[in-house]
């Protein structure tokens, strides 16, 4: 296959019509966050803009990495020091452009990471749900009556890991929400719209024992250090 070279400014302008950052209020920026060459043929995805993704871009010659964490964040001091500058220097230094979309990749109704996973998983009906900033970045939808302990494993085989539950709701589930990520706090909000059950990336202790209070069943489809 032929490989095929774009200007960075290209790369940047497809990334933002897929993913529209315009007017979102994220709590990052969106988009380009470091500039390397301008020609861009190589170009690697992963979660998050840790170091070692880094060094794993550098080792296959990635022209561009995008990411769904980046490197800045609206509450984080201003300094680049530490491993920030760390991974800064690596990036620069090897020319590598970082693209990071947050918020947007959330609620892309196709390629994001709710509504795919929903889709993937047979949910019916799906509509958005879980407001941040005023971006509904979750999913919501419909199965049939099924064991909540058939759905656990639905999951843990989907997400390749443990799903920790707080069962504190029915035994048959029939309607589901999911938001990736840490979003344990809209617990309150699928309980208070009858959802049967709530799927989200982590959790604070209070709202496991919120899940029975509030009688709905409360997934994790990520390993947790509490346990």
């Amino acid at each position: 296959m032929e490989k095929r070279t774009l200007k960075l400014q290209e790369l940047s302008e497809i990334l933002e019509e897929i993913l529209p950052s315009k007017g979102v209020s994220d709590y990052c920026p969106n988009g380009l966050q470091v500039e390397g060459k301008g020609q861009v043929s190589a170009v690697a995805t992963a979660v998050s803009a840790n170091l070692e993704t880094i060094e794993k871009a550098i080792e296959k010659g990635v022209d561009a990495l995008i990411v769904h964490h980046g490197l800045f964040w609206k509450q984080d001091k201003q300094e680049i020091t530490g491993s920030l500058k760390k991974k800064i220097e690596r990036l620069l230094f090897h020319q590598i452009s970082l693209f990071a979309y947050h918020l947007p990749l959330d609620s892309h109704r196709v390629i994001g990471n709710n509504w795919r996973a929903a889709s993937d998983l047979g949910w019916q009906e799906l509509e958005p749900f879980g407001f941040f900033n005023g971006v509904a970045v979750g999913v919501k939808g419909r199965i049939k009556a099924t064991k909540r302990s058939d759905v656990q494993n639905q999951l843990q085989t989907y997400y390749c890991q443990q799903a920790h539950c707080a069962l504190g709701g029915k035994k048959e589930i029939e309607t589901l929400a999911l938001i990736s990520g840490g979003a344990y706090k809209s617990l309150a909000e699928a309980a208070k719209e009858g959802i049967d059950c709530f799927i989200t990336g982590n959790f604070d202790e209070p709202v496991w024992h919120q899940a029975f209070e509030e009688k709905i069943n409360f997934f994790l489809k990520k390993k947790c250090a509490f346990f």
